[in-house]
């Protein structure tokens, strides 16, 4: 900042050098010394410029400054147009300016050496020599001070050289908005040399225009040109349009009327309208119940309260009675009667007017905030159907594997889950010893198919295959392999949360507007389920493995006729079930924590993503995970606070459901619809 001060005087001494006449010719020219000196820096500048002349005119506001006070003077020195006034403010504002004692002159300064100050003069730029420190007073305002400091830095900040300055000074506006900066910032747009910033100032200069302007026409469009914007800001600059005070008044009410209210509503109960009126007119102040009882009960003399005796208390009446001689004894204050209250209240006329006075703003402003509030409407429903669709994508990952064993061979697999979470260790694993989290992840997908395959055809070949039609004894001996598994990943990874790093190019979110927006990574999940849904229609539909798959599906006994082994594709089935698991359990662990419980969290959403939408149909399975997605996501908008009533009344809906359609959405024909 000092360096920028004894530029510009270095600037103005170049000047002023090149416009000195020369001397004549023939002049005698000095005789020049025998050695030069170095020069001295100047004790105090030759004469009071012009900057330093209007700070003596505010010395007394400049170096006691308050809040309340220094505005005025803030406007003066930024709206002298002086050059260098900006650094002047700057130094200021950075607790570097600096009076002299002596004199009372203002200096920007720094610390020299043995606790000396180096003075700067403001309008020469000039660094006097140093002086003592108490020689000098540091000019230090207070925060309040500072921040009207830096919103008059503002006006010089918006035509800044740096684009940094300039977009400094729009934040600053748009945190703080003054009516004060709509002049400057209406004057920095035609120059602005940035789109980016040109069109931010364009925005900014909206807002304010519909906040301080001076003019109506101009505020309503400015109004109407946003109506329909969804930005948080705009609907903090409109709000406060719109925002009402309740009021009273006897006769008709004046102003900027939004409605009148009757009182003894709901929205203006009896006694508030009484005690707004009373604290108006000052009126007797309502007396509570409770607190009448408690004035009766502590003056009770004789057996009597006010000349009237306890025993004829019990009513009403009798205790108005009681009271008001209390009151004309001076004992209590007083308190209004019943009629009283109902006389006041006709009296007045209750009502709620807007804080801005023109009425056509007001109108504007409402006619806006409803279309932003139809449009938040809208968008919010889709924000919630992609939320859905984003949590559909995920259940029909889990389930696929789970729809292609129990549809083709009708087996329960209570283990289904482990195989998800395997999938997600095995991508841990992975990531543990190539750091490349995008590599990572390439290798793990494969490797988990790998793993979670063979694992399925060891099981389907060891236990499985002498269960087949026997479906209580295969859903136990799945549910104590699910129970071994579980432990097994608790001995080897331990019971605490194992982190799966998504690649940095799925950080983030992808943000549609201000209210819709969906994570990277769920973006990737939805990608991926319908790679797999293209997979699996090209495998059942394109594939030999696909056809006999079909077949044993519809005919096991006859596809058997034709040469197909049973015993193979179901050996098969059950390991591609299985691997696509294992794959499910790489990209849910990318967001879910990874622990030998994340399956458990999966394997009921996957049974009745299967069971709704049909056993062993590839888009029945598609549309009741879209079906199950969409009510938790609808149910936890109802009930945001109970997740766990979400799952709950889901459920329930699903149990309902199968009432009336056991087979699912899509039932399956063949061995399936048989069983």
């Amino acid at each position: 900042m000092l360096k920028a001060l004894k530029a510009a005087a270095l600037l103005c001494a170049l000047t002023l050098a090149a416009s000195t006449p020369t001397l004549a010719q023939d002049a005698t020219p000095p005789e020049a010394p025998a050695e030069t000196a170095a020069p001295e820096a100047p004790q105090a500048p030759a004469e009071m410029g012009p900057i330093q002349t209007l700070l003596q005119q505010h010395a007394d506001d400049i170096a006691k400054p308050s809040r309340r006070t220094i505005q005025p003077v803030i406007d003066a020195l930024s709206g002298s147009g002086l050059p260098g006034m900006a650094d002047v403010l700057q130094v200021w504002e950075a607790r570097e300016m600096y009076q002299r004692e002596s004199d009372g002159w203002f200096f920007a300064g720094e610390k020299g050496p043995e606790r000396s100050i180096i003075l700067t003069d403001f309008d020469s730029g000039e660094a006097l020599a140093p002086v003592p420190s108490d020689e000098v007073s540091n000019l230090k305002p207070n925060s309040g001070v500072r921040g009207l400091i830096a919103s008059a830095l503002v006006r010089f900040q918006l035509e800044d050289e740096n684009p940094a300055r300039r977009q400094d000074a729009l934040t600053a506006i748009s945190r703080n908005p003054d009516a004060s900066q709509l002049a400057p910032l209406a004057a920095s747009i035609a120059g602005e040399p940035d789109p980016a910033l040109k069109a931010q100032k364009e925005r900014l200069l909206t807002l304010l225009t519909i906040a301080f302007g001076a003019d109506e026409s101009a505020r309503v469009a400015a109004i109407e040109s946003v109506a329909g914007d969804l930005n948080v800001d705009t609907r903090a600059t409109l709000n406060p349009l719109v925002a009402t005070t309740l009021k009273l008044s006897e006769g008709e009410p004046s102003g900027n009327i939004a409605r009148t209210i009757a009182p003894g509503t709901e929205e203006l109960p009896r006694n508030t309208a009484y005690d707004m009126a009373a604290a108006a007119a000052d009126l007797p102040a309502r007396i509570e119940p409770a607190d009448r009882r408690a004035a009766l009960q502590a003056n009770i003399t004789d057996g009597a309260v006010g000349g009237v005796p306890l025993a004829e208390l019990n009513t009403v009446p009798a205790r108005e009675r009681a009271y008001a001689a209390l009151v004309e004894a001076g004992t209590v204050p007083p308190a209004p009667t019943e009629a009283e209250i109902d006389a006041t209240l006709a009296r007045f006329t209750y009502y709620e007017t807007y804080a801005e006075p023109s009425a056509a703003v007001t109108d504007a402003a409402t006619r806006a905030l409803n279309t932003i509030d139809a449009k938040v409407a809208v968008n919010t429903a889709a924000d919630l159907g992609l939320d859905a669709l984003s949590l559909a994508s995920i259940y029909f990952l889990a389930a696929i594997g789970l729809a292609i064993t129990f549809g083709v061979m009708g087996v329960i697999n209570m283990a289904h889950g482990e195989f998800i979470m395997m999938g997600a260790y095995t991508g841990y694993v992975v990531q543990q010893m190539i750091p490349n989290h995008t590599v990572s992840i390439i290798v793990a997908i494969p490797l988990a198919f790998a793993v979670t395959f063979a694992a399925g055809v060891a099981m389907e070949r060891l236990v499985i295959r002498w269960l087949y039609n026997r479906p209580l004894e295969t859903l136990l001996a799945t549910f104590g392999i699910s129970i071994a598994l579980q432990q097994l990943a608790k001995n080897i990874f331990g019971t605490q949360a194992r982190p799966l790093t998504a690649p940095s190019w799925l950080d983030g979110q992808w943000q549609i507007n201000e209210i819709i927006g969906i994570s990277m990574i769920r973006v990737a999940i939805f990608v991926l389920a319908l790679v797999f849904l293209l997979f699996f229609l090209f495998l059942m539909k394109k594939t030999r493995l696909g056809l006999e798959t079909r077949a044993v599906t519809q005919n096991p006994r006859m596809a058997a006729s034709m040469g197909i082994n049973p015993g193979r594709v179901n050996m098969l089935t059950f390991g591609l079930g299985s691997g696509i698991a294992g794959i499910a359990g790489v990209a849910i662990g990318l967001y879910a924590k990874v622990t030998s419980e994340l399956g458990a969290d999966y394997i009921v959403q996957s049974f009745m993503t299967v069971v709704v939408g049909g056993v062993g149909n590839i888009w029945g399975t598609l549309l009741g995970a879209t079906m199950i997605g969409s009510l938790q996501k609808g149910i936890e908008w109802l009930n945001p606070s109970n997740t766990l009533a979400a799952q709950t009344y889901m459920i329930v809906f699903i149990i309902i459901f199968i009432q009336f359609r056991p087979r699912g959405i899509i039932a399956l024909k063949g061995r399936a619809a048989g069983d």
